[in-house]
């Protein structure tokens, strides 16, 4: 979630929203059967259904729960302003609402479920803690669950950490446990700045803020975060990151740059509400040894990026640094609230209380915790998510040479962003990114950090300045994605960057019916954006909405030849590759 800008409230009529259990279309909605809302797969949500949307007074009874929510909960309530459903039901990729329709979360609690809903592994951990009378609340005292749940995250370390290495257990919330790095590092080190970075995002409480972007006021130096697409020196690519890298070093050897010595670095190996932009592998090395060199500790937040999320284990694994402190969250619950420091013995300077909670003890959290960093490790999670991530990040490019509003399509692993823009409108003053196909204005060399693509450095590179974000028309992707049954969020500087965080055992089939849906929804805002600027409306986005959810125009479209193919024709490609 942008938490920066405002979110429209959406009306909670539950008209036109999602697919109905069995595959029959929503009234007013164009959307027909599809792999998951056609005849349930193993795992699929389909019990209770006779309770699903039971009205009362007249009307549906989830929409009074949804007015019930609006009247009561307070103003700053984000992701049910945009997302009018009332979940009853889950499992994998699949959620239920009450009024009985059914939809694909790209959401995953913000990238906490790595196994999707309700993994039968999680559910026998928590079941058997619930079975055995173990106490559910503990502090910080030492239990058996504690015990094998810290066994198993020193495990999946990254090699030259784990075997020197502390971990703090924090409250239940990342943001706290930004807040103990912060305070280990100005410990350790005697110091109280902090380098952080433009467009960073690690929590909602006061210290966590101050190292975000948008923060003002505070004893943080912001320091430039690479990319390409509007790298801040009008470059992009490895030149870029290599200016980036530049600035750092001077901010800290000049003595008249204003910056003291600071108690540490705070970065994210993908920035992911700052639009889904990964640091090159390259940029990451050389904040290792720049913060080395400087004995600045470096804290990598792998709170959203951690547990496979990048195709990695660890994110910073993919440039092969090793940070002096991480920060972990989200997944590493397996769906419940635990956070936790992981730093190198030689910075564990505390004295007892130094950082506390009450509920740092949560142990069904802890054995769901460790079931799911089990699975994910023991079944390969990571490299699947790499591969397949590296498939639809190849899909949504060839997607994108239809539609100039998709400015780029970045990510790594199963942490995908597509940033909307105006292809029309007037780029802001330094807003240089990526050189345009000629023919059909997709970003291009925006491969994946590491990649030949991300690292060969395009001659006309930052040539040409990308257009501007166009926040509404991502807004109008996520209703139209809603209304076809597909959960996404949004992210990135203006809200334009329409963000997709799929579970890590997300299937190829579904895979394929979040891209149609999503394909779909590009193409309804297209023509209507087309439409509202009175431009003539291409032929392959004049067919009706979803049609390829439809099994007899499926095979239509199977047939036709390479000439005159149309978006979905690309995605069946690509589809067919994954089957090689």
């Amino acid at each position: 979630m942008a938490v920066t800008e405002p979110v429209p409230e959406e009306a909670p009529s539950g008209h036109v929203t999602g697919t109905r259990p069995g595959g029959a279309p929503d009234a007013g909605s164009p959307v027909a059967g599809s792999p998951v809302g056609g005849t349930p797969a193993a795992g699929d949500v389909v019990a209770g259904r006779e309770h699903a949307g039971r009205r009362t007074g007249g009307r549906p009874a989830h929409e009074g729960i949804l007015r019930r929510q609006s009247a009561r909960e307070s103003a700053a309530r984000t992701y049910a302003r945009a997302l009018p459903i009332v979940p009853v039901r889950a499992r994998g990729l699949t959620i239920e609402g009450a009024d009985g329709r059914r939809y694909l979360d790209c959401l995953s609690g913000a990238g906490t479920l790595a196994l999707g809903h309700n993994h039968p592994v999680v559910l026998e951990a928590i079941r058997k803690v619930l079975d055995s009378g173990a106490p559910l609340h503990v502090l910080d005292l030492a239990t058996p669950v504690k015990d094998a749940f810290t066994t198993e995250l020193f495990r999946t370390l990254p090699p030259g950490l784990a075997d020197h290495a502390r971990v703090q257990f924090c409250g239940p919330a990342g943001t706290d446990a930004v807040e103990a790095a912060l305070k280990l590092v100005r410990a350790a080190t005697g110091r109280t700045g902090v380098l952080a970075f433009t467009g960073a995002y690690h929590g909602m409480t006061a210290g966590s803020l101050e190292v975000s972007g948008g923060a003002y006021d505070v004893r943080v130096a912001r320091l430039p975060y690479p990319q390409d697409y509007r790298c801040p020196f009008g470059v992009g690519g490895e030149r870029g990151a290599e200016l980036a890298a530049r600035w750092t070093e001077s901010v800290l050897d000049d003595p008249k740059s204003g910056v003291r010595q600071p108690a540490g670095m705070i970065l994210e190996p993908v920035q992911g509400e700052g639009g889904v932009i990964p640091a090159p592998d390259g940029w990451m090395r050389r904040m290792r040894q720049i913060t080395a060199e400087r004995s600045i500790p470096l804290i990598a937040d792998e709170v959203q990026t951690g547990v496979g999320r990048t195709g990695a284990f660890w994110a910073v694994e993919h440039s092969g640094v090793v940070p002096d402190v991480m920060v972990l969250s989200k997944a590493i619950g397996g769906s419940l609230p635990l956070a936790v420091v992981v730093y190198r013995d030689a910075l564990d300077v505390w004295r007892p209380g130094a950082h506390a909670g009450t509920f740092r003890g949560n142990q069904l959290a802890m054995a769901a915790g460790t079931a799911t960093l089990a699975y994910v490790r023991e079944n390969r999670l990571a490299e699947r998510a790499a591969v397949l991530g590296d498939r639809m990040l190849g899909q949504l490019r060839r997607l994108a040479e239809d539609f100039p509003c998709m400015g780029d399509v970045r990510g790594r692993g199963l942490m995908i962003g597509v940033e909307m823009v105006d292809p029309d409108g007037e780029s802001g003053s330094g807003a240089v990114g990526a050189p345009r196909d000629a023919a059909h204005g997709v970003a291009r060399n925006h491969g994946a950090p590491g990649s030949s693509a991300y690292g060969v450095q395009d001659p006309d590179f930052g040539s040409r300045p990308a257009p501007p974000a166009a926040p509404a028309l991502a807004a109008a992707v996520r209703r139209e994605c809603l209304r076809r049954g597909l959960i996404v969020e949004l992210g990135g500087r203006h809200a334009g960057v329409v963000r997709l965080l799929p579970p890590l055992t997300i299937t190829d089939e579904q895979a394929a019916a979040v891209l149609d849906r999503l394909a779909d929804a590009m193409a309804a805002v297209s023509r209507r954006h087309l439409r509202g600027a009175g431009r003539e409306v291409p032929d392959q986005l004049r067919q009706q909405p979803c049609p390829e959810h439809q099994p007899q125009h499926r095979q239509q479209q199977e047939s036709r030849q390479d000439q005159g193919r149309s978006r979905s024709d690309r995605l069946r490609d690509g589809r067919a590759e994954w089957a090689e």
